[in-house]
């Protein structure tokens, strides 16, 4: 464009146009040209100016950031002279200026204007009265303004929380709606159970539209008054809100809570778009006013006359539906809050991710957010998120419970004393146990003559399968193994001080029920194979590889990882321990709403009615167990806690069995194992029964024979499931529920077997302790006491084991799978089968 053309430009299409010819060549000499694309600031605001600017093509848009949303916005158009009144009043710049599109600007630097006013007065004169009359209408604005921001400001939302996180159909499908709304103005009713973030889902609305520079304002309607003042306005007084926020968008959080005397007003306002204000005098009604603004609604319950009159209708999908976006949300959350406390990322496990997918998280995104919030200050800085660390609520774990610990303080104040477990096993199991291997290698090789083979064999496993169905694996607190593995673990560190290894959870989870498996398959044939019942070096070195296995484990990781995944007298109680009548669990709310150390689970100093502890030994937090399985009873989160939130209740037996417990496939191998153990200690029988006449004094018939009797059984619980699965292919019954959740169900028989096995030792040899024990040391027992029960008396009380653990499986197998007597009859048939060949190889 040539010189003369930009003084005809300026004199057409800008406000130079009042000047003389003289000015406008004046200021064309001076003006440079320039093109600033798009997106780009020009000036921040309250900066000095540095330059006049006449907009030639584009658009340019100006805004105070100090402001309520754009109330000061300003968007110019090509012939525009921007910063005039600025030069001209020499004042600092009042917008930040951004261009929207590639822009081609006129500049006049302001030294070079500045110049030109002193020249040509002409250029004061010309635009002092405008620049008042700007003045006056500024301040009316300002004032305007400042009430508006002053009535706004309580109920603004700056900015959406964040997107919609997830890649399932439900989430896509959100994402579609929230979309579709932000095309135009329509009123929007969302609606959801609480804890979904719909606030979040109403601002993603407005932010995602193009009326996003406008202000956004939330209203609590539990707590809008029953005449609506706030809202509406008064006539002839204070405008409200809906008159303030002009076209911006109002959310009304909580709509179902609205005052009733205001839903017809409600109703009036989507109709029509118009709202009558509060009225002086109920003679006079208000006139109508308009409303300009988006109305956005809230609810978690169903309204059916404002659903009609709605543009568009979102219904949030509840996390229990999108499930599929677990993994999804908690990473986001876990980086959201690592970020916040500077620290790293851990990851979460898939049995994590598995246990939080089981659950249905009736508190929605807010319960999920303070789960990963409490498991990442539970965790201290862990490489990983486990299923011990991250626990969801469960309801049914608080179902017919009583707590011991309220109704027998006395019971608390022992568990909470130095007596359990510590002294018990510092000051007598430690040195008691050494005494029974010693004895068990120098002492008479037989079990009428030595005291450890009675002790472990009539006394021991008697008594300890008897405890399960009471107090569980009580045993693990009190056994020698462990006391061992923990002197090791306290003499290493003191010896060569280092930091012990964390526990391989992956691979433990994945193969440590599998080793322990492997274990008692090898203690079994070696047990019958090598006669340990009446070989005492054997009963002791089997003790003492059981101690080593506890002693290396602790020496390389930190608390008791033998006892949780390796052990595998460990893993019979903890599959046995199920049964109990009792359990030690805490109050989840407690533990959530008051707890910040952790110290049950994590250790810690002592912290009010908190003692000093170094941690739950088997890392459990009680409020997260789903069974008993990995509690030890050990009391040390019932000490560490300061909240008293540690509970040991009485519950219907095994209730966990149908309500929270979670099957495994090792657990069911054991279960089978331990059945198939009965009838390998009963070999002679079984040959006598079967008419077999099989040499059991050769090494290879008793070894294949002892394999056979381990494994056989097991194939009679799998026949019934294969026959259920038939019958339901052939006569469409209800599909039966899994096997490994259905074999739960024999846990009564096979514990009632191994009991009725080892009730004829206890009743006969276990009675003679007294002369047993002096004859261990080459003493004469002759004269003391003996107490033997009648052989009839022993097949009464096995009889009447193996009748309650038989009839005990039928209704525990009912229990689990919540299905008709009709569909479960090949599995109590298979329940009977077991349970009369147990009566015949050992009752007889």
């Amino acid at each position: 464009m040539t010189f003369p053309d930009w003084v005809t430009w300026l004199r057409e299409r800008t406000a130079f146009s009042i000047l003389s010819e003289d000015v406008l060549n004046a200021i064309a000499q001076v003006m440079e040209e320039r093109i600033v694309p798009a997106n780009q600031r020009l000036v921040l605001e309250d900066t000095p100016v540095e330059s006049l600017y006449i907009l030639q093509q584009g658009r340019i848009e100006g805004d105070r950031t100090s402001q309520i949303g754009s109330l000061w916005g300003v968007s110019w158009l090509p012939g525009a002279v921007i910063h005039l009144q600025e030069i001209l009043l020499n004042q600092p710049a009042q917008r930040t200026i951004v261009t929207l599109t590639d822009c081609h600007l006129l500049t006049v630097p302001v030294e070079r204007f500045q110049e030109l006013v002193q020249q040509y007065p002409e250029i004061s004169q010309a635009f002092s009265p405008q620049l008042a009359q700007d003045l006056a209408k500024l301040s009316s604005e300002l004032s305007y303004e400042q009430e508006r921001q002053t009535a706004l400001r309580p109920y603004l939302v700056s900015k959406a929380k964040r997107g919609i996180i997830g890649r399932t159909r439900y989430a896509v499908r959100l994402r579609q709606q929230i979309k579709k709304a932000t095309e135009d103005r329509k009123s929007v009713m969302i609606f959801g159970e609480p804890g979904l973030e719909k606030d979040n889902t109403a601002t993603l609305i407005h932010f995602g539209s193009p009326s996003r520079r406008e202000p956004i304002i939330k209203i609590d309607c539990s707590t809008v008054q029953a005449s609506g003042a706030e809202l509406l306005g008064r006539e002839g007084g204070k405008p409200g809100l809906i008159e303030s926020l002009t076209t911006g968008t109002l959310i009304l959080n909580n709509v179902d809570e609205l005052p009733p005397e205001l839903m017809p007003q409600l109703a009036t306002l989507l109709e029509t778009g118009t709202y009558l204000p509060v009225s002086r005098s109920e003679a006079q009604p208000a006139e109508p006013k308009l409303c300009s603004a988006r109305v956005i609604m809230i609810s978690e319950k169903a309204l059916p006359t404002i659903k009609p009159l709605v543009g568009h209708f979102i219904k949030v999908p509840p996390l229990r539906v999108r499930k599929g976006d677990l993994g999804d949300q908690m990473n986001y959350y876990i980086s959201l809050l690592c970020r916040a406390k500077g620290i790293n990322k851990p990851k979460v496990t898939p049995e994590a991710l598995r246990q939080l997918q089981a659950y249905d998280f009736p508190g929605n995104l807010r319960e999920l957010q303070n789960l990963v919030e409490r498991a990442i200050v539970q965790s201290d800085c862990a490489k990983e998120l486990t299923e011990e660390l991250v626990w969801p609520s469960q309801s049914k774990k608080k179902q017919f419970r009583f707590n011991l610990l309220n109704a027998y303080p006395q019971l608390r104040r022992f568990l909470r004393s130095d007596w359990w477990p510590d002294r018990i096993n510092y000051g007598f199991t430690l040195s008691f146990f050494t005494l029974v291997v010693i004895v068990g290698f120098i002492g008479p090789q037989n079990r009428q003559e030595n005291f450890t083979l009675n002790m472990f064999w009539a006394w021991w496993w008697p008594l300890v399968l008897i405890s399960f169905p009471f107090v569980g694996r009580l045993w693990c607190a009190v056994c020698p193994f462990m006391i061992y593995g923990e002197v090791t673990q306290k003499l290493s560190l003191w010896l060569f001080p280092r930091q012990l290894k964390p526990w391989p959870r992956q691979l433990a989870e994945q193969w440590g029920g599998w080793f322990l498996f492997g274990l008692f398959v090898l203690i079994f044939l070696w047990e019958e194979l090598w006669d340990l019942e009446n070989t005492a070096y054997l009963s002791a070195c089997l003790l003492l590889l059981i101690t080593a296995g506890a002693m290396i484990c602790s020496a390389i990781f930190e608390r008791r990882f033998w006892c949780r995944y390796l052990c595998p007298i460990g893993g019979m109680n903890g599959l046995f321990a199920k049964l109990s009548m009792t359990e030690l669990r805490a109050q989840q709310g407690t533990c959530s709403a008051e707890c910040t150390t952790y110290q049950c689970y994590k250790g810690g100093p002592q912290k009010g009615e908190g003692m000093e502890t170094n941690g739950c030994p088997l890392y459990s937090h009680p409020a997260q167990l789903q069974d008993n399985r990995d509690c030890v009873l050990c009391m040390t989160c019932l000490k560490a806690c300061p909240h008293r939130s540690v509970e040991f209740n009485l519950r219907p037996p095994g209730i966990e069995l149908w309500t929270t417990h979670s099957p495994r496939s090792y657990e069911v191998a054991l279960l089978l194992l331990l059945l198939g153990g009965v009838f390998l200690h009963r070999l002679p029988e079984l040959n006598e029964q079967l008419n077999l006449q099989l040499d059991l004094t050769q090494f290879w018939t008793h070894f294949g024979f002892s394999l056979t009797a381990l494994s056989l059984p097991a194939a009679i619980p799998l026949l019934a499931y294969g026959g259920m699965q038939l019958v339901h292919r052939l006569i469409h019954n209800p599909k039966p529920r899994p096997f490994v959740q259905l074999a739960y169900g024999f846990l009564p028989l096979v514990l009632a077997g191994n009991l009725a096995h080892y009730l004829r030792l206890g009743l006969t040899e276990g009675g003679r302790i007294l002369p047993v024990t002096f004859a261990t040391f080459g003493l004469s027992g002759e004269g003391l006491p003996v107490l033997v029960a009648h052989p009839a008396v022993i097949a009464f009380l096995q009889g009447v084991t193996l009748i309650a653990g038989a009839l005990l499986t039928v209704v525990l197998t009912q229990k689990i799978a919540g299905q008709s007597v009709r569909s479960l009859v090949l599995q109590h048939f298979a329940a009977v089968v077991l349970g009369v060949s147990l009566w015949v190889i050992i009752v007889g």
